[in-house]
């Protein structure tokens, strides 16, 4: 007996509503203040069945609905009737209760179609009609009764097409309202995503800074104690050509062997200091694992923990930057080592998938716990005391630098496994060729 009301809808229902309690709150002044004639008591109960469906139309419209929504012509066959029986026993072609004729067409213009709304005016000038014909012959004035008609279709055409008009604009403004939001929908999106990459633009400067000091640090730190330190090795290789006997001669040799070690290990300290190159070359894996463990060998939690270096020496060559993939390996060992205890296993493996080349390094650590995972690769989000949350944020963008990706399975308390695609380099003699042109250039 209702339908659900769009937001339009439901609007002119409330206007309806109210429109209509007007009507029966004017009803009842004319008849109990005015002259009313014999007929009081029955004009009194026809305004108290209009008083009825007024509460059930409110009460519906309360809900969102519409009473008898479906069947809008029987409501406005009930209103002519309504309005007719009111007319015929008041006081005819000129009762006040005529001007009911011109309320219900204006509710029924702003509630439904035009096509119901001039159905709605035929069945008004029928009931109109049949007044004129139901009252004695000395009742039935001809200029009020056509007057009335006139009015009637003129109320009925102005407010169809007001409404219609209303409509429009009201249509027209929820398109603009849409077409509104779906912009600002997408300004949100774009600022997020412009703030997302200035984020992550700041993030990878600042690791290039605090990579940029270290580098300082460890140049600095390199040349101070290589020169002392070749002042002793001079010192120790005068002594050893001088004649000692067998004990001295052992401990010559084993300050010579220790200051050798010093000394490969300022090399390893000066290559890894020196300003990052970004000449793209040909790279074999194992030369940048080899020089990533080197490195990885200083880190203070190394020591206990079993690194098993499992890579092919007949793994095809990648084109890239030797420097940034072993930035990119020498932080997923020491992760993996951060994430290990005393006696943990770490392996590094390889193999060829395609035109890919797969690289992994597996841990039995600690895991990643399921709420991090998301987020593992943002800048500054880490799960270590001493971590800057930048490490695995500047691997996938030099991962994505070189074409490749980067990605990671983890079992909480079981271990985790970074898996590193890169693509296979071309052909040996189209990468010289390229390489001779762009020196030339």
């Amino acid at each position: 007996m209702s339908v659900s009301l769009s937001r339009w809808e439901l609007a002119a229902e409330a206007i309806a509503v109210k429109i209509r309690w007007f009507g029966i709150l004017f009803g009842y002044v004319l008849v109990n203040l005015g002259d009313a004639g014999p007929y009081q008591a029955i004009l009194n109960a026809i305004l108290a069945l209009g008083v009825g469906f007024a509460l059930f139309d409110t009460a519906y419209s309360i809900h969102g609905r519409v009473f008898l929504g479906r069947w809008p012509l029987l409501i406005s066959f009930m209103e002519a009737l309504f309005i007719g029986v009111l007319c015929f026993f008041h006081q005819g072609l000129e009762s006040a209760f005529r001007y009911y004729y011109m309320l219900s067409l204006i509710c029924c213009a702003i509630r439904h179609s035009m096509r119901v709304t001039y159905a709605t005016w035929a069945l008004h000038s029928a009931s109109y009609f049949l007044l004129y014909l139901a009252l004695p012959p000395e009742q039935q004035a001809t200029l009020p009764f056509v007057l009335t008609l006139v009015i009637l279709g003129w109320v009925t055409w102005a407010s169809a097409a007001l409404s219609m008009l209303l409509k429009q604009v009201g249509d027209y403004l929820s398109r603009l309202n849409a077409a509104l939001e779906e912009n600002r929908g997408q300004l949100e999106a774009r600022i997020a995503e412009r703030t997302c990459q200035l984020q992550e633009a700041q993030a990878h400067v600042l690791h290039q800074e605090k990579m940029a000091a270290f580098g300082l640090l460890a140049a600095g730190i390199a040349h101070e104690v290589g020169n002392p330190l070749t002042s002793i090795s001079s010192l120790v290789q005068m002594l050893q050509r001088k004649d000692h006997d067998a004990y001295t001669k052992e401990k010559l040799a084993l300050v010579s062997g220790q200051l050798q070690r010093i000394q490969t290990t300022l090399r390893e300290l000066i290559n890894f200091s020196r300003p990052a190159s970004t000449v793209r070359t040909r790279i074999a894996l194992t030369d940048v694992a080899d020089e990533a463990l080197n490195i990885a060998k200083y880190y203070k939690r190394t020591k206990g923990r079993q690194i098993d270096n499992r890579l092919p020496t007949d793994m095809p060559a990648v084109f890239g930057i030797h420097d940034q993939l072993v930035q990119v390996l020498l932080n997923l060992i020491l992760n993996a080592i951060d994430a290990t205890d005393v006696g943990g296993r770490i392996a590094i493996d390889a193999n060829l998938d395609g035109t890919e080349v797969e690289i992994a390094i597996h841990d039995d650590g600690v895991g990643i716990a399921p709420e991090c995972a998301p987020r593992l690769f943002q800048p500054y989000v880490t799960t270590k005391k001493h971590g800057t949350g930048l490490g695995l944020f500047v691997c996938r963008k030099l991962v994505a630098d070189h074409g490749g990706t980067i990605e990671f399975t983890s079992i909480p308390g079981a271990g985790t496994t970074f898996t590193i695609r890169l693509p296979r380099a071309v052909a040996p003699a189209y990468d010289e060729m390229v390489l001779q042109k762009t020196v030339t250039v």
